[in-house]
């Protein structure tokens, strides 16, 4: 008899966090993660999946959270972050031939990020340099800093979602000897240091930094010697630009990145070192992960491409010509590697556990390689199909769009229904499960949840990404709305409809509930509320907003208003959960307190707020395995409360009063 999800699962799940492979004897290496539930934590530990022949096997063991790993250019250590000996995150190597793991460095401000050299005696890491913001960027030693101490803000970005306060500190490049440990400085002055990758011959070193200045938040590409000198700018017509990959001829530099402020999408482009031309692909392509860019040894590109809500492993060529799709499927990947003439990734879908699968380097061949989620097959068998949509396209016309139905396999209908808003916008749903326990649970208690890609949402094209800019919540509900009233038609759901979504996914459930009626409960979590105060308060607010309200590169305070929810939220007769990270700077908390204190003192409705103390933006997936427990726990019983259970006769007949065809505020 199947078990039913339940919230304790997430406390079960492992998630792989990142991964790399080996070309000889071809094998992965990988940090998978788990929920401590005794010490209320997660943790990381490597695991080594064999490829052609030998079983996968545990490589740490050790409390805490080993990530990053990395093979050494033969193969024989594995390089890896970790924070042990109380010396901060560091470099640690691991003998793949037997051994125990040692650490490699002792830089002070702690290691962010590493890449092994390719003469395999050195690596390449980022780390945190205490600097003294009073300074404001020039040269000289550091004050003394208090954990109380005043934190002057002379440029933005100031603060970062998940980090907080940034000008007590810069991001720079350091080279580490592997066999001493010995760092040396590369990089200096005041700027961030971000993506960064070698040259295939050593010499030269590509890396991502912030502008100078006032404004810090556009990154370019640039490029220095090994040794740091002769540094020089590659971009300068790019708002963003992530972590490099340069091919194995050292002829070109691949990247993701974005020309415009606030372009949330990632897309694919290649600069020739020697002349300095950036080329794209003829058709616009959306990197799924702009970290995972592989190069194989023909000069081919490889990478995850964002297609309708899904994903897919491309290659193309280094000159963006002959775009190639070579593994395909209704699902997602959350990381992805090259091992010699392998392609592995890790595979996300609602309906199955997350594990990772192998196939040959032409994408045949595909097989599941891990089974670290054997827990799953004993649960509710679900079901996960992609839905196409007729619905309104905001300028008179109609257009299809797409999404995915969750449901328990062969379940009767019809059901109560979530329907379940991304965030972003300019994203699409995603599925893993780490962040969204709740779907499963909801879905073994008998519902169907629907995740929707209307307009504005990423991986349909630019041309459809774009439109919703200065009509948020204006295109996009409308057809939320016809879609769940398509289902009402086919009988897969009935009235007992709830919608829950965070960040942009809260903005719509809070617009919602100000302009229709045809919702039963509302879970709004970490939302844009009031985008005039979000301009001010979010890390990146002053930046993002101006182009979501179309008005950039000026800030239409009137349409912001216009388009804020705050406006609407006192009409709502839908019963609304808050739930919120009290340390989120990309959408603060203000945002939910403002609708909750407006909501609460204008009239009956019954609202609620939950505030997570030291949880950011990503607490749903990140925050203590607690919270996340927790807050999963009360959106399934909010929506069921509400939608399913009934109760007094008064509230009944207000959440009857909630049905119905759609109606202005």
């Amino acid at each position: 008899m199947p078990i039913p999800f339940s919230f304790d699962d997430l406390y079960l799940h492992r998630k792989v966090a990142s991964l790399h492979g080996r070309g000889r004897d071809p094998a992965v290496v990988c940090s998978v993660r788990s929920a401590d539930r005794a010490g209320d934590e997660h943790l990381s530990h490597l695991w080594l999946f064999p490829l052609d022949s030998g079983e996968p096997r545990q490589l740490t063991f050790e409390s805490g959270q080993d990530t990053s790993p990395r093979w050494s250019p033969s193969g024989d250590r594995i390089a890896f972050l970790s924070a042990r000996d109380d010396k901060g995150v560091q470099v640690h190597l691991l003998p793949f031939g037997g051994g125990e793991a040692h650490c490699c460095s002792d830089i002070e401000g702690g290691v962010a990020s590493l890449r092994w050299c390719p003469d395999g005696r050195s690596l390449l890491v980022t780390a945190a340099v205490t600097v003294d913001p009073e300074l404001r960027g020039r040269r000289g030693p550091p004050a003394e800093r208090r954990p109380n101490s005043p934190e002057v803000v002379w440029k933005l970005p100031y603060k970062n979602d998940g980090v907080g306060y940034l000008l007590s500190r810069e991001i720079h490049l350091f080279r580490v000897d592997a066999d001493s440990g010995k760092h040396r400085r590369l990089t200096d002055g005041p700027f961030d240091v971000f993506g960064f990758d070698c040259s295939p011959q050593g010499r030269r070193i590509a890396h991502v930094r912030t502008r100078e200045g006032r404004f810090a938040h556009r990154t370019d590409l640039w490029v220095c010697d090994a040794d740091g000198g002769g540094a020089r700018q590659l971009t300068d017509e790019f708002a963003s630009v992530l972590q490099p990959a340069w091919s194995p001829d050292g002829r070109w530099i691949a990247f993701a990145g974005a020309r415009e402020e606030g372009d949330a999408r990632a897309s694919l482009f290649l600069l020739e070192v020697g002349t300095g031309r950036v080329v794209s692909p003829q058709d616009d392509v959306e990197v799924a992960d702009g970290e995972s860019l592989h190069w194989d040894d023909g000069g081919r590109l490889l990478f995850t491409r964002a297609w309708h809500g899904c994903h897919e492993i491309c290659s193309i060529a280094a000159d963006g010509s002959d775009l190639r799709r070579l593994v395909r499927g209704e699902r997602q990947f959350g990381a992805f590697t090259t091992a010699g003439e392998h392609l592995v990734f890790s595979v996300e879908q609602p309906a199955l556990p997350e594990e990772l699968h192998a196939c040959r380097a032409d994408g045949s061949g595909e097989r599941q390689v891990s089974d670290l989620n054997a827990w799953w097959k004993e649960r509710t068998p679900l079901e996960a199909a992609r839905r196409r949509f007729t619905v309104p396209d905001g300028r008179g016309g109609r257009e299809p769009i797409e999404g995915w139905l969750i449901r328990p396999r062969n379940a009767p209908g019809p059901l109560p229904l979530l329907n379940d808003a991304h965030g972003g916008p300019a994203s699409y749903a995603l599925l893993d499960f780490d962040s969204a326990v709740y779907r499963q649970v909801l879905c073994s208690r008998g519902w169907a949840v629907l995740l929707l890609n209307p307009v504005g949402s990423a991986s349909h094209g630019r041309e459809f990404c774009d439109r919703l800019s200065g009509h948020w919540g204006e295109y996009d509900l409308p057809q939320h709305l016809e879609a769940v009233r398509q289902l009402q038609d086919e009988g897969v759901c009935d009235e007992r409809v709830a919608i829950a979504g965070k960040s942009y996914g809260g903005f719509l459930g809070a617009w919602a509930v100000g302009h229709t009626q045809l919702f039963r409960a509302a879970v709004v979590m970490a939302p844009v509320g009031n985008i005039e105060t979000h301009y001010g308060t979010s890390d990146g607010g002053y930046y993002a907003d101006p182009r979501y309200v179309d008005s950039e590169p000026g800030f239409d305070r009137a349409r912001a208003r216009a388009l804020s929810p705050l406006q609407h939220i006192e009409k709502s007769r839908t019963p609304v959960l808050f739930l919120q990270g009290k340390e989120d700077e990309r959408c603060p908390k203000c945002q939910s307190e403002e609708m909750f204190v407006s909501l609460m003192r204008a009239g009956e409705t019954p609202t609620e707020m939950v505030l997570y103390p030291q949880a950011d933006h990503h607490f749903l997936g990140d925050a203590a395995p607690s919270q996340r427990h927790d807050a999963a726990r009360r959106i399934v019983e909010w929506v069921h409360r509400w939608c399913v259970d009934g109760a007094d006769e008064d509230r009944r007949g207000a959440v009857h009063a909630l049905q119905g065809e759609a109606q202005p505020g």
